[in-house]
């Protein structure tokens, strides 16, 4: 199917490598479960396929719908958003080399690059990424603080905006200047945002990161991750990475990410407007302590936010007066948000980060407070969603 010069954002989710199947016109790409291929000869192979593990074209299908949501030119679907990360910045970096990265990253991704990576001997500094100033002086600092034999140079600067879970934002083409003046590449997490929100490749950023197991799958039912580039030499590293390590994902899992992100606009405008009542609810109760949303005019990137994000999301974090016991008391005491790992489904979740998501991080500068809840919200009635939210306040009273 020929799609329209420069269409939509849901055009391009519905139709981007998904042509219907010529030979039975099916509109829907049949599933390719092959693991190999039958070559016409030797090295004679059929439209480049081989082995699975190098292409498979349901995952070709996948790539396809990526790059062209994300505005790039070549995406890469893993078997899970660490493995993204972890051949990504393989590609990049050597022992020796640096990574500056947010303060308030995923605890996942730290874990990944501080005790993995690190042994490996790749440095690290995590930084406040809205103090630009400071994120300069750590990049020029390169590895002199963290890598062997006394430095290494910053290859790349990763940043999560929104954060995870404090809900930060970052300016992306601020940091990308930052980046590019000391030949370091800025890798942008866009899970929280998804590309219907947030496009960091036009912001200026190198390399665009996500769990497609969040908003992009959206229904819970599929792990996997995303790398999208635009530049062409880079795209070759990784993708070299990615067929010697094999960390790809697999064909179920490239069909079930392709059926969900295909709705993902549909969604993240259910998932926004959700976000936005239960925050602004959040906001009046006398419970509360803060409520961590940029949909609030009161939040400090606000306005940064409505600049480089089409809506603001579906994800609100809280925190409580009654501090821990509050938070665990409202956690186990929920109905319709399930407390579980995760987020981005279309049921919502609520997350205890502290002893969940980010336990990695606990006794770090990284650590999460424990007076925090982190709530996904899905697309169920959000009169639902307050209901649920307002029944499991009034435990609270009894502590």
């Amino acid at each position: 199917m020929s799609v329209p010069e420069n269409p939509g954002f849901n055009t391009r989710a519905v139709h981007a490598g998904q042509d219907f199947e010529p030979l039975t016109g099916a509109v829907v790409p049949p599933l390719h479960f092959s693991s190999t291929f039958a070559q016409d000869g030797i090295g004679g192979l059929r439209n480049g396929y081989e082995y699975g593990r190098g292409a498979n074209p349901t995952r070709d299908s996948l790539q396809e719908q990526l790059a062209a949501l994300e505005g790039g030119t070549a995406a890469f679907s893993f078997s899970s958003g660490l493995a993204a990360e972890d051949s990504l910045i393989r590609a990049i970096a050597r022992p020796g080399d640096h990574i500056v990265l947010g303060n308030d990253a995923y605890g996942g991704t730290y874990r990944l690059i501080s005790r993995v990576l690190g042994e490996w001997g790749i440095g690290n500094t995590p930084v406040d990424m809205s103090d630009l100033d400071s994120v300069a002086r750590a990049v020029a600092a390169g590895g002199s603080a963290n890598a062997p034999a006394g430095g290494g140079k910053t290859r790349i600067v990763w940043v999560e905006t929104p954060s995870n879970p404090l809900m930060k934002i970052t300016d992306i083409a601020a940091l990308a200047a930052v980046a590019h003046e000391a030949g370091a590449l800025l890798v942008v997490d866009n899970t929280f945002a998804s590309p219907y929100l947030q496009t960091p490749l036009a912001l200026g950023a190198d390399v665009v990161v996500h769990s497609t197991t969040k908003y992009i799958g959206g229904h819970s039912d599929v792990v996997g991750g995303a790398v999208v580039v635009n530049d062409p030499e880079l795209a070759s590293k990784i993708g070299f990475v990615q067929f010697a390590v094999g960390a790809v994902s697999g064909p179920m899992d490239a069909f079930l990410t392709t059926r969900g992100l295909k709705t993902l606009g549909v969604r993240m405008d259910r998932h926004s407007e959700n976000a936005q009542a239960v925050a602004e609810w959040l906001l009046e109760r006398p419970e509360v302590e803060a409520v961590l949303y940029p949909g609030l005019p009161s939040h400090p990137g606000h306005e940064l936010a409505a600049k480089q994000m089409k809506k603001f999301g579906g994800m609100v974090s809280v925190q409580f007066k009654g501090g821990e016991a509050a938070a665990r008391k409202v956690a186990e005491s929920t109905s319709i948000f399930t407390l579980a790992e995760s987020l981005g489904g279309i049921e919502s979740l609520m997350n205890y980060p502290s002893e969940m998501t980010h336990a990695s991080v606990k006794g770090t500068e990284l650590a999460v407070p424990v007076n925090l809840l982190r709530l996904s919200c899905g697309i169920e009635d959000v009169e639902d969603l307050i209901g649920d939210l307002d029944q499991a306040f009034s435990r609270i009273s009894a502590l």
